[in-house]
């Protein structure tokens, strides 16, 4: 079957919509015709070669769609099912026994690789294979090949186009509050970076019940949307926070602000690393501040959740309006990729996310 998909030709490339082929679903496949995908910053850290992927490359990991056909030994998804995609994993090690599947061994083959098991389908360029199943989907496209252990089944009454990003961006970061550190009534917890991980990460924290919730950012416009979302201190410059903070959740991926934030911690707070750092960052911590307070450093993938557990708590926040994903997300024309990222990039929007088709 033809499909409309965007191509990455190689690193530093740009995203262009062509025509490719999709396979039929092989073994543990399912077709799912792509209604919203959300417009990550993995993406561009993946499209500028930062990550193992091949190429030419069809991105894209926040699909929402609908099951259009699956393959054989699939079981409790059927075509006509609503469905949200998430990452992958293999489902046998002790990472994916223990619900916590971003720590699979098999994470980077199956997620950034690509890697495909025998017979089952993917991408062609006539008769040249594009690099697709990046995070078990490639999303930017009106059609995608997904697995069993990365779809999600939702009600079909939902807003597919306001939900998509939960598969990735919202869960990281309410997953890393709400299951990671698991902040409890009453603590401080200090955020830095107010992107969808970011507001995700304040949204989560107002649920639990911080006392305290305080956002760093460059963007006042973000600080303003945090506010409105639950945090209660805002700041645009590190010095401008006063700890200390039980939990401190950096989405930023910017080294130089990890040594300022162990010496705003509490005795027995936890730092968790969620944002993309670089490949050999050079970062200059204190250990004896670390060790002599009992403090903690925490590294965190896709919010350390089970997507197949953790998204349809998502929906329920959503549906009783603590997570209003409506204040987040920007709709896009799959025409339009390109502004979608560069509104990313700026930051002059939160969450865009493409419509594959017109009217979703």
């Amino acid at each position: 079957m033809d499909i409309q998909a965007a191509v990455t030709e190689a690193p530093g490339g740009t995203f262009r919509i062509e025509t490719l082929r999709i396979d039929a679903p092989g073994p543990s496949q399912v077709l799912v015709r792509i209604v919203a995908c959300g417009v990550c910053h993995t993406d561009m850290v993946m499209r500028d070669g930062a990550l193992p992927v091949p190429f030419p490359a069809v991105f894209g990991h926040e699909g929402a769609g609908v099951v259009e056909a699956v393959g054989p030994g699939v079981a409790g998804l059927a075509p006509g099912d609503h469905v949200l995609l998430s990452f992958d994993s293999c489902g046998a090690c002790p990472a994916c026994h223990d619900h916590q599947p971003g720590y699979c061994p098999e994470f980077f083959p199956r997620n950034f690789l690509g890697t495909l098991g025998p017979d089952q389908g993917g991408l062609w360029r006539g008769e040249d294979r594009i690099g697709s199943n990046i995070f078990g989907q490639s999303a930017f496209a009106t059609h995608a090949l997904a697995h069993p252990r990365n779809v999600v089944k939702v009600d079909a009454d939902l807003p597919l186009h306001l939900l998509a990003p939960l598969g990735c961006g919202i869960q990281t970061g309410a997953g890393t509050v709400l299951e990671t550190l698991k902040v409890d009534a009453g603590q401080s917890i200090a955020v830095f970076g107010a992107g969808a991980v970011g507001l995700a990460a304040v949204m989560a924290a107002a649920i639990a019940g911080a006392d305290r919730i305080a956002l760093l950012d460059r963007h006042v416009h973000r600080l303003d949307l945090g506010r409105e979302l639950g945090a209660t201190d805002t700041a645009t410059s590190l010095d401008a926070l006063s700890g200390p903070f039980d939990h401190i959740v950096d989405t930023t991926g910017v080294p130089a602000l990890l040594g300022q934030a162990i010496g705003l911690l509490a005795p027995r707070g936890t730092l968790a690393l969620v944002g993309a750092y670089p490949s050999d960052p050079k970062l200059s911590i204190d250990a004896s501040a670390i060790m002599s307070l009992g403090r903690r450093i925490v590294g965190v993938v896709e919010g350390g959740i089970d997507p197949q557990r953790f998204v349809p708590e998502l929906i329920e926040h959503y549906r009783a309006g603590w997570l209003p994903m409506e204040k987040l997300v920007r709709t896009y024309p799959f025409t339009a990729i390109d502004q979608a990222v560069h509104d990313s990039e700026t930051g002059a929007v939160i969450k865009p996310v493409l419509l594959m088709e017109p009217n979703a």
